[in-house]
């Protein structure tokens, strides 16, 4: 007998005057209390059904209107990003605001989540989404100019950076582009390529998860935003209901995906992409 409404909160930012607006809404047509939800957003649980429309417009008016849930694209996520944590590579917050701005709540044949991390440590588990954007930075060396005091073989936490013979190595198959060692050579010696977004496509939650394809790694937020709108029009197009995006990658033509996308993105704004024969 009762409704439990979710709240559109982009990239889960709020202002103190839509807090206290809630806080109202919720004490006026709820149980009196809010739901803080893994995606960033909020709902309003116990609500009567009589009052549905009513609370709708209460969140409209508040900058908080009611969110997508179903086969639409939902509740866009991200980290805090460049805007205040010293591991980001890329400004997370102000790249979820501009797609959700695009396409939040567009409907499509299935249910479509997109989640930003500025770097690989990935806190909003953005592998797991349909649509994942990950910050890269690529650490540039110089062995001529390194001192080798190690700061940095101590600070990887993957093992990419090893001693042999008296200088240090960078182990490209183990280095995952964190960036981290470039910001703590004291010597600035480190350097590194310009930030990239690595985007993932097909991740699953739910009772079998599973991390999402690489699709490609492109240079600049522009050619992020170009990839970003032909996967949205790819799935809208191609995917059908019922299935979880991630179990019909192959059958709805990833592959031909990955191709369209190389080649439409000028060759030097891409560090990963298809083979093309």
């Amino acid at each position: 007998d009762f409704c439990c409404v979710r709240i559109r909160l982009p990239a889960g930012i709020i202002t103190p005057q839509q807090l206290s607006g809630i806080a109202r809404i919720t004490k006026k047509y709820g149980a009196g209390t809010a739901h803080l939800t893994t995606r960033q957003t909020m709902e309003i649980p116990h609500i009567k059904i009589e009052d549905l429309e009513k609370l709708g417009r209460a969140l409209e008016a508040n900058g908080t209107p009611v969110g997508a849930e179903r086969e639409e694209i939902v509740n866009i996520t991200a980290c805090p990003g460049t805007d205040r944590c010293r591991l980001a590579t890329i400004d997370s917050i102000g790249l979820a605001l501009e797609i959700d701005r695009k396409y939040f709540a567009k409907d499509m044949p299935v249910r479509v989540r997109i989640a930003i991390s500025a770097c690989p440590n990935s806190c909003v588990s953005e592998r797991l989404c349909e649509i994942g954007i990950t910050g890269i930075q690529q650490p540039i060396r110089d062995p001529g100019l390194c001192t080798g005091c190690g700061t940095c073989v101590n600070f990887c936490k993957e093992g990419a950076l090893v001693v042999k013979g008296g200088e240090i190595v960078l182990d490209r198959q183990k280095c995952i582009d964190c960036g981290n060692c470039i910001y703590i050579c004291p010597f600035h010696i480190i350097k590194g390529n310009p930030p990239a977004y690595l985007i993932t496509v097909g991740g699953k939650r739910g009772r079998h998860p599973a991390a999402g394809r690489p699709l490609v790694t492109v240079t600049t937020i522009d050619d992020a935003h170009t990839v970003i709108d032909m996967v949205v029009t790819w799935i809208y197009r191609k995917a059908w209901d019922g299935r979880l995006l991630g179990d019909q990658l192959d059958d709805i033509g990833f592959d031909t995906l990955k191709k369209d996308i190389f080649k439409r993105i000028q060759p030097e704004n891409v560090i990963s992409g298809p083979e093309i024969q």
